[in-house]
């Protein structure tokens, strides 16, 4: 993969780290220095014993230039800048087992198209290192976010090995101004905004808030996005409906601290946002033993969707709006449906997952932090249940379409008749309404303005249809239905109807 080269920069202010408490790796590597111990007098941390990353403060507010950032894709690189600090500076390249950074790859199989996206899009993609504090950094820079990547296949394992920019490699490993994160805590965000606002108020948790910037400062922050034509039209409403919102409700759910969005108008309009932060009372326990490394990033169920026929990106992008045991459930509806093709081959597994991944969530305005584990136990029933609902309300637009269609038939049937033919039809209509007692008002209405009056058209069509087909007449068959589909677009195998 190119190297790109990198702008230099040095943060002018200095705060001095805590140490960082982590095990050798495998392959020589060693302990970030401490650069002041406890015995310094430094107070002890709520988040001792939690796996933390130094994320220089330039490395916090990135904006893309070119290519969305995923959350994969930021979780990935805070997984291998940890592994490149515990390695040290002396290292020009750094190295980890793949498994260490992504689990879930089979890389027997063709399962490294995945993990090769990400690092290209981390050796290519240009982005802006900014620090979320106006005039903090020294200088300004602009690269890609790492320098170089390559797999290497050794003793049976797959090993990746890395490098950063030479500018800018002193700040992002030995950095003096810089957030403490936890990595357990970020692996269980899904939303990129959650990431990218954890990280930041992470760094003013003993300030009380942020900086102040313009909101337009924090759309490509908090959203990932470059700043396209398209993304500078985008409303302040909807980007804290869709973006801001999202991550507050997550952030305040899963990390150790609680944001709160403050807002700032110019005349009636919001101009500025800042955040205000606070330690939560009670702070989550650790989800790995004290001094494990580093969780890699499981994807396991992205393997498994390609696996099924779903795009790497979908399922990527599935696996982080819906949660892993959401997902894994609706792929189990998924597997079942491909393994049966009844009553044909599925012919679009996106689309299939999808329908079932939206009728499990419950509501648009549901956050994954909403849920606890027992959410996450009943997924595959909950997914079972939405896509019999999505099955029911399909099957109800595809019979209706049918019947507009069948009674426009008959109508047409009935006007290709001569006029005797139609009045004898009308005659019989007549008689066959009286015999049923049907509202004097429609009978005159026939005799008056004919059968194809709104309040009698439906009465001739019933009359003719159950005369010239049968009464079955308004029920349709699932072929009838499966051509409907078709004719509109629409998945017609997603209904489970079977043509025979």
């Amino acid at each position: 993969m190119s190297l790109l080269p990198a702008g230099a920069q040095t943060p002018a202010e200095a705060e001095a780290p805590s140490a960082l408490l982590a095990p050798a790796m495998p392959g020589g590597t060693r302990r970030a220095p401490a650069r002041r111990s406890a015995a310094a007098g430094l107070p002890a941390r709520a988040d001792a014993g939690q796996e933390l990353l130094r994320k220089p403060v330039n490395a916090l507010a990135i904006v893309p230039q070119s290519k969305k950032i995923t959350p994969l894709f930021r979780k990935s690189y805070n997984v291998m800048l940890h592994l490149a600090q515990e390695q040290g500076m002396e290292r020009d390249i750094f190295r980890a087992p793949i498994s260490a950074v992504l689990a879930g790859l089979d890389f027997d199989s063709n399962d490294t198209g995945l993990v090769k996206r990400h690092l290209r899009a981390m050796a290519t993609t240009a982005v802006e290192w900014q620090s979320p504090t106006t005039g903090e950094g020294a200088s300004w820079a602009i690269s890609g976010l790492i320098g170089h990547a390559e797999i290497k296949r050794e003793g049976g394992q797959n090993w990746l090995e890395w490098s950063y920019s030479v500018r800018l490699k002193q700040e992002l490993l030995e950095p003096s101004v810089f957030a403490r994160l936890s990595l357990e805590m970020i692996a269980q965000l899904r939303s990129h905004g959650a990431i990218a606002l954890y990280e930041i108020c992470s760094r003013y948790r003993d300030v009380g808030r942020t900086s102040r910037q313009a909101w337009s400062w924090w759309r490509p922050v908090l959203s990932g996005k470059p700043e396209t034509d398209k993304q500078k039209q985008l409303e302040y409403r909807f980007f804290k409906r869709d973006v801001i919102k999202r991550a507050i409700d997550e952030v305040n759910a899963i990390t150790d601290i609680e944001v709160e969005l403050l807002e700032y108008k110019a005349g009636r309009f919001i101009a500025d946002l800042q955040f205000s932060v606070r330690r939560k009372q009670q702070v989550p326990l650790p989800l790995v033993p004290p001094g494990s490394a580093p969780q890699p990033l499981d994807l396991t169920q992205v393997v498994r969707a390609t696996a099924l026929g779903v795009d790497e990106e979908r399922a990527e992008q599935c696996l982080h709006e819906f949660g892993e045991a959401p997902l894994k459930a609706a792929l189990d509806v998924l597997e079942r449906r491909v393994a049966s093709a009844f009553p044909q081959p599925l012919r679009d597994p996106q689309r299939y997952l999808r329908a079932v991944l939206e009728g499990a969530r419950g509501g648009p305005d549901e956050t994954p932090a909403a849920h606890g584990p027992g959410h996450d136990a009943d997924a595959a029933g909950r997914a079972d249940l939405a896509l019999r609902e999505v099955e029911a309300k399909r099957r109800v637009k595809w019979t209706e379409e049918w019947l507009r269609r069948r009674r426009d038939g008959l109508a047409d049937e009935i006007a290709a008749m001569g006029e005797e033919a139609q009045q004898a039809l009308c005659d019989s209509l007549l008689a066959d309404m009286a015999a049923r007692n049907v509202h004097p008002s429609i009978r005159k209405r026939l005799q008056t303005s004919g059968w194809q009056h709104a309040m009698v058209l439906h009465e001739m069509l019933r009359f003719y249809a159950n005369a010239s087909i049968g009464e079955q007449w308004d029920q349709p068959s699932a072929q009838q239905l499966l051509d409907v589909a078709a004719q509109l677009g629409d998945t017609a195998e997603s209904a489970g109807l079977s043509a025979g």
